[in-house]
């Protein structure tokens, strides 16, 4: 096996099977499931019909891979600044915790190139949830959301546990994702060609901007 930047290089096999999931992303995304053929995924990948099954087990296995990949991605992004670190008993430190949080996974959700996949794939399951759906929910979205409610809790202190924190941070998250799902509708608006690096700046700067203000306000609250 070939060496690449003193790591060993995917195999053919490796290669293969992340065209597929690259290409399964994309087109249950964009077609649905059902309305996608093996056919087509494997002409997109550039690979055997056969190549799906030998890898997966069939599309439907392919399609919880491709959940999976998503999880994998995501977690990269907050895991460093959340899993991986304990929650500050000090509100100040709480809130550099959540704000940077927030940060990264703003500048993946709004400028990342492969995220529109993940997007349209979301919304596929979220509206028809299969198994694929259980992988994402589970692996991503309590996991994450269940953390931030901790960090948040810990700089404002609230309770991690209530519905009014698990709102506050579902609010949060939505400010951030509706610039993806709406990219069309905010360039048109805002007079722009593209979403690149500086008006992704501008908008996680804007965003978090907001989220900080309502952490302040809701400490000042707290008697």
């Amino acid at each position: 096996m070939g060496k690449r930047n003193g790591q060993d290089a995917p195999s053919s096999g490796d290669r293969t099977r992340a065209a597929l999931i690259e290409a399964g992303l994309k087109l249950f995304g964009e077609k649905g499931f059902a309305a996608t053929s093996t056919r087509e995924i494997a002409a997109r990948a550039n690979a055997n019909i056969g190549s799906i099954a030998y890898h997966f087990g069939g599309k439907e296995k392919l399609r919880d891979a491709c959940a999976g990949h998503i999880v994998a991605t995501i977690r990269t992004i907050a895991d460093p600044v959340l899993e991986r670190l304990p929650v500050p008993a000090d509100p100040a430190t709480a809130e550099a915790q959540f704000r940077l949080a927030a940060e990264r996974m703003a500048g993946f959700m709004i400028a990342g190139p492969e995220v529109q996949d993940f997007v349209q794939f979301i919304l596929r399951e979220v509206q028809q949830p299969t198994r694929a759906f259980d992988i994402i929910y589970e692996g991503l979205i309590e996991a994450v959301h269940r953390r931030l409610c901790h960090v948040w809790a810990a700089a404002t202190g609230d309770d991690p546990d209530s519905e009014a924190t698990s709102i506050m941070v579902f609010t949060v998250i939505g400010q951030i994702v509706y610039f993806r799902i709406a990219r069309e509708v905010v360039m048109r608006r805002m007079g722009w060609r593209e979403i690149g690096p500086a008006q992704a700046r501008l908008i996680v700067t804007t965003a978090l901007d907001n989220v900080m203000a309502a952490l302040s306000a809701r400490r000042e609250r707290k008697p």
